[in-house]
């Protein structure tokens, strides 16, 4: 039997997606990649993970936004981490600590990128132990 959790990674950047692979599989986890929105959405008709971690900006500015949408209407209960690098970008803060920001923003954590490996596996056996 497979216990392992299976996470999504959705990023444009290809650099990003092998390190997160790579350490998301030494630390005994499924890992399943995609390269920007339009293949992410692809994988989850046939694939539902236990956890997504997606980048915000990649063939559209909005497309994190979009992809977290959903992937929270498909299954509101699978925790989902948007890691960006678009307040180092653009000076623009996104977060869903209020009521009104989980209103229209469909994710359960942001993260700044640069990112240490750590702190984003923090969040995940915190989002998967919930």
């Amino acid at each position: 039997m497979n216990d392992k959790k299976t996470i999504l990674i959705v990023d444009d950047d290809i650099d990003f997606l092998t390190q997160m692979q790579i350490h998301f599989s030494e630390h005994n986890f499924n890992v399943i990649t995609a390269e920007g929105q339009k293949r992410a959405e692809a994988i989850l008709q046939k694939q539902l993970p236990d956890l997504a971690i997606i980048d915000l900006m990649m063939e559209d500015v909005d497309g994190g936004f979009a992809l977290a949408y959903h992937i929270k209407k498909m299954n509101s209960f699978i925790p989902v981490i948007i890691a960006t690098a678009v307040s180092s970008e653009t000076g623009m803060e996104f977060d869903a600590t209020t009521e009104e920001e989980r209103s229209w923003v469909k994710a359960d954590v942001f993260l700044a990128k640069p990112i240490r490996f750590e702190q984003l596996l923090r969040e995940v056996n915190r989002l998967l132990a919930e």
